[in-house]
Parts: structure tokens; sequence; C-alpha cells
């Protein structure tokens, strides 16, 4: 159901002076807060006044004339090969990036361009669809993965303008199919090609991020194998996000401001701008690269480089003509494995700086206590240590 945003006089306004333009936009606002918020973009996205919900106080609204935020591009093929200098040069400048605002772009990278051109048809397909047809995927509540238009019933304020669609990916054994199986349970046996190109699409992510590890490994000065390992059975997510066209995009984010929770974010955008990342006290925008992956490093493994590396705080915005689209993969490490940083990264002047955790603690309370931003591993670490000392 659409938001409604006419207002109905009373009988005692019929009688009366009509209410000026700024009392109407007073009473439609209280109105859209009291009615149930339904999210359908082929609604919305030609709404002249957007609900309530939507619209972010003046200080977190979007800036006009971001400048382009300088990352580096990552040749991924040398350093795969073996190639010592192409290694040796990715492991500075990746280095770098990360002990600055955590963001890299890959190029090289080795999947399949078919493959990424069938992950993008896909989406389009999917947010094509009808909003009832798309909610026979619906998240439920305390879960991460399902389809879900804004978080319409999860938050009242400062809702994101956009729609996801979250599944989850594993890399153990006898998880060959699991993507595939989700969609033909939620969506009927007619996804059953659409689960397929995910679950092709997310064990070329799962690779690629096994040889992103590795290279983090060598550029933290540990074990070059020592994180591949640590997530060759990863139980991840992968999302595709869709940022439908808002007539007042000034108003508004299609993401809020955020540090990714999880290890390691691996995007493939389309060609409309909108992300964007926050250094130097400034947002600054990475311009889509059809041929790149933009890598992000998150919250879980800012605490496996104990505290090197930094999880950066970025955000996406939205225009008024063209919709947004992109694919991204969290990487995050089995659910019961400790999250724990190396011993090489931990000594008398660089002490541990977060608790020991698993990957399904930090997930359970993103979902049930926390609404992720750039304190969430702080405030978690803080929680878990509440609860530590609840036991002693």
């Amino acid at each position: 159901m659409a938001v409604e945003c006419m207002i109905k006089p009373s009988s005692m306004q019929t009688m009366a002076q009509p209410p000026s333009p700024q009392t109407q936009k007073t009473q439609q606002h209280k109105e859209d807060d009291q009615k149930p918020l339904v999210f359908d973009a082929s609604v919305l996205r030609y709404q002249t006044e957007i609900p309530s919900q939507f619209i972010w106080p003046d200080d977190e609204k979007p800036c006009k004339n971001t400048p382009e935020l300088r990352v580096p591009l990552i040749d991924l093929g040398g350093f795969l090969s073996g190639d010592k200098e192409a290694a040796a040069k990715a492991s500075q400048l990746v280095g770098e990036a990360c002990q600055k605002h955590g963001f890299f772009l890959i190029v090289n990278h080795g999947v399949n361009d078919k493959l990424i051109a069938d992950a993008h048809r896909c989406m389009d397909d999917f947010f094509g669809m009808p909003l009832s047809e798309k909610q026979r995927a619906q998240r439920k509540a305390g879960e991460s993965c399902g389809y879900a238009s804004s978080f319409t019933g999860r938050f009242s304020s400062k809702l994101p303008w956009k729609e996801t669609l979250s599944f989850s990916y594993s890399a153990k054994k006898g998880s060959t199919n699991i993507i595939q199986d989700y969609f033909c349970n939620k969506m009927g046996e007619e996804f059953k090609e659409f689960g397929r190109v995910y679950q092709d699409y997310s064990e070329a992510m799962s690779t690629l991020s096994i040889g992103i590890m590795e290279l983090l490994g060598l550029s933290l000065g540990v074990d070059r194998a020592y994180f591949k390992e640590f997530f060759d059975d990863n139980d991840s997510i992968m999302r595709l996000n869709y940022y439908p066209p808002c007539q007042k995009p000034e108003q508004t984010l299609g993401t809020g401001p955020h540090c990714d929770p999880t290890s390691l974010t691996i995007l493939h955008q389309d060609q409309v701008g909108g992300l964007e990342v926050f250094v130097d006290d400034q947002w600054h925008s990475i311009s889509p690269n059809l041929n790149a992956f933009v890598v992000n490093i998150g919250d879980t493994f800012m605490a496996l480089s104990n505290g090197n590396y930094k999880s950066g705080l970025h955000r996406a915005v939205v225009n008024s003509e063209t919709p947004r689209k992109s694919l991204a993969f969290f990487l995050c490490p089995r659910d019961d494995k400790v999250v724990k940083p190396p011993s090489g990264l931990v000594d008398t002047l660089s002490p541990r700086k977060y608790p020991d955790f698993t990957w399904s603690m930090l997930l359970e309370f993103i979902m049930k206590h926390y609404r992720a931003d750039v304190k969430t591993l702080q405030a978690f670490s803080n929680w878990v240590q509440q609860k530590t000392n609840q036991k002693l």
C-alpha cells in the first residue's frame, strides 16, 4: 500500500479559513508518522513530498560537490601470479589505504565479466517486480536475510531510501547449492536459474576475498596464509542494493553513515554514482568503475588487525532521475570461529584493543540491540565486557 499524503479537513475546518501551506505540511507529516509505512519504490519515486521518516537531520544530509577520494587501484592479478615486485607494490598501497580510510579498488581480479553482467541483470529483474511479488522473500524480524523495503519494520526515523535483498552464503562442504535452494524455497522453482547465478557469483566473491585476505596478511606483516585459512570456511552474506530515484534527494540518504560490521566488503557498482566515504573530516565520492571492485575493511577485520586497519565510515546518496544498483558481498568468518588478532600484532606497545568474540555474537548485537554506525565495534566491545562481568 502506498503512503497517502492527502489531508482530509475536519468538519470544523470546512466552516473556517483553509489552513496555511505550512500548517498543511505539518499536519501531513503528523499523519505520515501515525500510519503504517510501506516503502513501495514504484510509488514513492514520483512523490514530490517524501514521508518524514526518510528526512535526515540537517547535519547528516547530503553535501553538494563532494570531492573525489583518491583510492589506490590494486592489480590483484600480478599479486596472485607470484610476481614479487607486484606483490610488494600492492602490499604497500593496500597498507597505506587501510590505515587511512579502509578503501581500495581492485582490477585484474579474475571474475568473469558475463557472471557480473548476469548478476546485474537478475538484480534488475527482481527489483522490477511488483512489491507483493518481492515480499514473498520478506525478511523476518531479527533476521539478516530476505527482502527489505527500507527498514520500515525496524526503525521509525532516518530511514534509508532503498530496497535490499540479502541471502547467506557458506563455503563449508555440503553447501554448494545453499543460495539456489533458498530462492527455490522462498520464490518458487521459476527462480532456480536466478539462484544459480548468485550461487556462482557468491562463490567467485568468496574465492576473490580469500586472495585479498592473503594480500592483507602480507601487508600486516603476518603469515600470508593466516587470514586465508581463517576465512576458508566462511559464512558470508550477499546483498543486492536498489536505490530508486527520489524527488527530494537533498533531504534523504540511500544508506546512512555507518561502518560495515563484517570483515570485508566487495562491492560492484553500476554506472550511477552514490558511494561516499568520510575522510579528513569531509565526505568524498568514489566514482563507478565497471572494471573494478570497491573493497573496504569492516569492523570484524579491524578487530582481527588489532586496530591497525580502519573500518571506514561511508554512506550512499541518491538522485532524482536514475536508479542506482550495486552488488555487495560481505565476507564473514564461520559463525563460531573466535575473532582475535594473530600474536604477531599484539605486544606491550600494542596491547589487545578488543575482546574475543564470534561473528554470531556481533550479528546478534546489530540485529537486536544496536543500529550500525561509526561506533558499532566499540559499543559491541562494551556490551561483551558487560556480559562477561555479569557471569563473574
